[in-house]
């Protein structure tokens, strides 16, 4: 079994590719989505401790928007996010590649798999790459929050072009219908390898 890494900046798409490689049936494990899962479920008493019980709201769930402020404004407060969250994506990843070790690949989606060093367990990373422009107005729109938060996180992430010396496949995801007959084309040489 062949591990891919799947990757772009925030708003870069990849997410939406991702959805396309699921049905092609290949398994995807969503690391963002799974996060999500973790930090309102395992994790929350980790979280509560780290960042203050009112970082979750009075259901118990996570006040995303809260903690989003908090922890890409200040790059301690995110390192102490990251070291909880990160070894418990791990586990996850270990028991899905567990799960589908019978596959000829599977793909890994994780938005910060280069900064997090995940790429180093990949046999190929594809990198989602879009406009800075294109990729601020996709969360703008999609997160209903502002442009100077966006361009906040994306300054928090690796630049495409450091991206790029790592990865061995890439999307250029300015209009889906070339992105997905690049994915397209990919997965067949992943296939045929």
């Amino acid at each position: 079994m062949k591990v891919i890494g799947l990757t772009g900046g925030i708003g870069s798409g990849k997410t939406t590719l991702l959805r396309w490689f699921e049905t092609q049936n290949i398994p995807c494990f969503e690391s963002d989505d799974v996060a999500k899962t973790l930090l309102n479920s395992s994790l929350k008493s980790f979280v509560s401790k780290a960042f203050g019980n009112n970082i979750y709201n009075s259901s118990g769930i996570l006040d995303r928007k809260k903690l989003a402020a908090r922890v890409f404004n200040d790059p301690k407060e995110l390192a102490k996010l990251n070291a909880i969250v990160h070894p418990a994506v791990e586990k996850a990843f270990k028991d899905f590649r567990q799960k589908y070790k019978e596959d000829s690949i599977i793909i890994k989606e994780a938005a910060i798999l280069f900064e997090s060093g995940g790429y180093e367990n990949c046999d190929a990373i594809i990198l989602v790459i879009a406009s800075e422009e294109s990729r601020i107005q996709r969360v703008v729109k999609r997160d209903n929050i502002k442009k100077n938060d966006v361009e906040a996180r994306i300054k928090l992430q690796w630049s495409d072009d450091k991206k790029k010396l790592l990865s061995d496949y890439l999307i250029q995801n300015e209009y889906l219908e070339t992105a997905l007959d690049q994915a397209k084309k990919i997965l067949n040489s992943l296939l045929n390898v």
